[in-house]
């Protein structure tokens, strides 16, 4: 028979096993000796060479920001650059545009350059209609923010994002319910803009307040509208303008990262 020992923060009784949960990183060998002999107790046939130690994930403590190629690291150093308060990131799947944003905001939450990361997109549907899905606001937001919530993981366990959710560290706000709202000592992360419309990309952009940035990405390949398209249509406007505290970087095929065959399927569709 093999003995599990867990390392975590209580004592659970599962059945009739008993498992002890010592607080990670600072178990003692008199801590582990001491779960073993309990074991012995309980157990007459227990054998210590078939104690298995199981430590729980280790989440990441520090942020290591690693860009694998020239527009990436164009689009890390421009996010961390406190004079560009509004940074777009355009290209195709795989380029890194949400996952190094996220980084980004994690990073600067950890060192206390922003209070609160405040998590926006479109919905699917582009008349940003949620009222038929059931649940809370952040439930029936989950299947479009999941992407933004996979790389927090890394950071924060799930006990540690649901209160910083319910204190509002992390906030989700659909684009639907921000008019009227400024967002102070914050990143905003504003993921698959190509949905947008003009309207709700100029009302994103004005809800910039003090002490806060914003990194908004899209991929103009995967538009669902074409036409009234508030990304293509700021980018543009952006072209002719002499603007200082934006900026944007443009990501090509090239610059795909997350899989060889997500180049080449990009290839068979066309797009560039």
């Amino acid at each position: 028979m093999i003995t599990f020992i867990f390392f975590s923060l209580d004592k659970y009784n599962v059945g009739k096993m008993s498992y002890d949960i010592l607080p990670t990183n600072s178990y003692t060998k008199e801590d582990l000796m001491g779960a073993k002999k309990r074991a012995a107790k309980q157990h007459s046939n227990f054998n210590y060479a078939n104690v298995v130690d199981i430590k729980p994930f280790q989440k990441k403590t520090k942020v290591t920001i690693l860009p694998r190629n020239k527009n990436q690291e164009s689009y890390v150093i421009k996010l961390l650059d406190l004079q560009k308060d509004i940074v777009f990131g355009i290209g195709p799947a795989g380029t890194g545009k949400t996952l190094l944003a996220v980084q980004v905001a994690v990073k600067q939450f950890k060192e206390g350059v922003i209070d609160k990361i405040i998590v926006t997109r479109p919905a699917v549907s582009v008349d940003e209609d949620l009222g038929f899905l059931p649940g809370t606001l952040e439930q029936k937001m989950a299947p479009w923010t999941r992407p933004i919530f996979d790389v927090l993981r890394e950071y924060f366990n799930a006990r540690e994002i649901e209160g910083m959710i319910e204190e509002g560290i992390i906030e989700i706000a659909p684009l639907a319910y921000m008019r009227g709202r400024t967002f102070k000592n914050s990143f905003i992360l504003a993921d698959e803009m190509q949905n947008a419309t003009p309207n709700q990309m100029k009302m994103l952009l004005t809800r910039l307040g003090e002490g806060s940035m914003m990194a908004v990405t899209g991929d103009l390949a995967q538009a669902d509208r074409i036409k009234d398209n508030g990304l293509i249509d700021f980018t543009n406007l952006l072209k002719k303008s002499e603007a200082t505290h934006l900026d944007i970087v443009h990501f090509a095929q090239g610059d795909i990262e997350r899989h060889n065959a997500v180049k080449e399927i990009l290839k068979v569709y066309g797009d560039e």
